[in-house]
C-alpha cells in the first residue's frame, strides 16, 4: 500500500462527492423558483440511495469477478463489503486481496461509489418541473441496478485489478474511457432522453418562458463542478503520479476552451455571451475531456474542448426542433459531449501520453476510432432501451408525473410542502401577519390537490 496514492484517491473521492451538491445547485438555479427544492432533492435523494445500494451489492456487481462474457460482475462476491475490511489497515500491512493496485480496496470502493451517485443524479435534469419524488427514487434504484452497475463493469473493471476477470469494453474491445465518458455521460444522457420521452413535455414547453430563476446559483454550481471534476478525472489515475498531473492539465485546458467556444457561439448566433452559456460551456468541456484526458496532449485537449463548446451550444437547441423536452439539456451537454469526447480519443490520442495510443490524426489509423465508436454506441443503445422500459413501467404503476394542476401550482409546495424562498417573512409592520396568514392558506390549498379541485 502506498500512503501517498491512498491519500490522493481519498481526497479525490471527497471532491467527486462534492460534485453532487454542486450539481444540485447548478440544476436548482436553472429551473423555475417553484421547482428548485424538488430539483435539488432529486440529487440529494440519489446521493442517499445509491450510497446504500453501492455498499450492499452495487460495488460487487460492478467490480466483482465476471460471471459471463464481460457483462456482469458477481453481485455476491463483495456483498456488504465485509470481506474488504480489517485491522490490517491500521499498520498498512494489507493482504494482496485487499488492495487495488497500491491503494486499499475500500478507498477504491469510496471513489467509484461517488461516480455512481453522480451518474444517477445527472439524469434528473432531463425531467425537471414535472417528476414526483417517490417514483424518481424508485427509478434511481432500479436504473442503478440494471443499467449503471453493469455498464460500470463493462468500462471500469480491468482484469486483475479487484477481481480476476473484468468487463468487455475495458479488456476485450480496448476502448479508452479514462474517467467515464461512456459509463457516466453517454449513459446518463441516453437515460435522460428516454425518461424525457416517457414523462412528456412540460406544460407550456415551447410557448411559455421557462428561464432559470437564479443564475448566481447556476454559476456557483458550475464552479463547484469544475473544482470537483479535478478529482473526477485526475483521481482516476488512482495514484499521486505523473498521469494525475497530466490529466489535471488536460482537464483544465479543455474546460477553458469549451467555455470560450460556447460563449463565441452564443455571441455570433444571438448577439450576447451569457452567464448561463459560460456555466454550460464549463460543463460541456468537462464532459468531453473526461474519456480523453489521459490520451490527448494539452494541445489536443484544447481542440477537444473547443469543439465540445461549439457542438454542445448548438445541440441544446435540438429539443425544440425534434420536440422532446429535455428540461436542463442533459442530452445536449452530457450525451452529445460524452459521445464527442469518446470518439475524439480515436482522433486526437497521442502515444506521447500515458495512454500510449495514437489516434487518426497522429498516424494511428482508424483502429482506435472504431473501438471508441462501438463502445459509445453500445452504451447509448443499452441505456436508452432499458431506461425506456423502466420508466414506462414506473409511470404505469406509480404515476411518475405530477398532475397538470400540481405542475402549475409548483412541485415544491405539492410534493415537499415547502417553498424555496419564504419572501413573506421579509415583510414588516402590522399588515405582514395578515399577508403571512393569506400565504399560509394559499400554500395549504396548493399542498392538498383534492381540496383545491373541490373548491374550483
Amino acid at each position: 500500500m502506498d500512503t501517498g496514492d491512498t491519500a490522493w484517491v481519498l481526497v479525490s473521492a471527497a471532491l467527486v462527492l462534492f460534485m453532487t451538491p454542486g450539481l444540485a445547485l447548478f440544476y436548482g438555479g436553472m429551473v423555475r423558483a417553484k421547482s428548485v427544492l424538488n430539483m435539488m432533492m432529486m440529487s440529494f435523494g440519489a446521493l442517499a440511495l445509491i450510497s446504500v445500494l453501492w455498499v450492499l451489492y452495487g460495488y460487487s456487481t460492478a467490480f466483482g469477478d465476471d460471471v459471463g462474457g464481460g457483462l456482469l460482475g458477481n453481485p455476491f462476491e463483495f456483498f456488504g463489503l465485509s470481506s474488504l475490511i480489517g485491522t490490517a489497515g491500521l499498520d498498512g500491512a494489507f493482504a494482496p486481496d485487499n488492495l487495488v493496485f497500491t491503494i486499499p480496496s475500500l478507498a477504491f470502493v469510496a471513489f467509484q461509489g461517488v461516480f455512481a451517485i453522480l451518474t444517477v443524479a445527472l439524469i434528473s435534469g432531463a425531467i425537471a418541473d414535472r417528476a414526483r419524488f417517490g417514483p424518481w427514487m424508485v427509478f434511481a434504484g432500479v436504473w442503478a441496478t440494471l443499467v449503471y452497475f453493469p455498464v460500470a463493469h463493462w468500462v471500469f473493471a480491468f482484469d486483475g485489478a479487484e477481481s480476476e476477470t473484468g468487463g468487455w469494453i475495458a479488456n476485450d474491445l480496448l476502448a479508452i474511457d479514462f474517467a467515464g465518458g461512456t459509463a457516466v455521460h453517454v449513459n446518463a444522457g441516453a437515460a435522460g432522453l428516454a425518461l424525457a420521452l416517457v414523462l412528456g413535455k412540460r406544460r407550456g414547453f415551447g410557448r411559455d418562458p421557462m428561464r432559470p430563476h437564479n443564475l448566481p446559483l447556476v454559476m456557483i454550481g458550475a464552479g463547484i463542478l469544475w473544482f470537483g471534476w479535478i478529482g473526477f478525472n485526475a483521481g482516476s489515475a488512482l495514484a499521486a503520479n505523473g498521469q494525475a498531473a497530466e490529466v489535471f492539465v488536460t482537464t483544465l485546458a479543455a474546460t477553458g476552451a469549451a467555455t470560450l467556444g460556447w460563449l463565441l457561439t452564443e455571441k455570433l448566433r444571438d448577439g450576447h455571451a451569457t452567464s448561463l452559456g459560460a456555466a454550460s460551456g464549463v460543463v460541456a468541456g468537462l464532459v468531453a475531456i473526461t474519456p480523453a484526458c489521459s490520451s490527448v496532449t494539452p494541445l489536443g485537449a484544447l481542440a477537444v474542448g473547443l469543439v465540445a463548446g461549439v457542438l454542445c451550444a448548438l445541440a441544446v437547441g435540438l429539443k425544440y426542433r425534434l420536440g422532446y423536452d429535455d428540461s436542463l439539456d442533459v442530452v445536449g451537454v452530457h450525451l452529445v459531449g460524452g459521445l464527442w469526447g469518446t470518439v475524439a480519443v480515436g482522433l486526437f490520442a497521442s502515444a506521447a501520453t500515458t495512454a500510449g495510443v495514437d489516434g487518426l490524426f497522429y498516424g494511428g489509423g482508424v483502429d482506435q476510432l472504431w473501438r471508441q465508436a462501438l463502445g459509445a454506441l453500445t452504451v447509448l443503445v443499452y441505456s436508452f432501451v432499458l431506461t425506456l422500459v423502466i420508466g414506462s413501467v414506473i409511470a404505469k404503476v406509480m404515476r411518475f408525473r405530477v398532475s397538470e394542476e400540481d405542475e402549475v401550482a409548483g412541485i415544491d409546495g405539492v410534493v415537499h410542502a415547502e417553498t424555496g424562498y419564504d419572501l413573506v417573512s421579509l415583510g414588516g409592520g402590522g399588515g405582514s401577519a395578515l399577508t403571512a396568514a393569506g400565504q399560509a392558506r394559499a400554500e395549504a390549498r396548493s399542498t392538498n390537490p383534492a381540496t383545491e379541485r373541490s373548491r374550483v
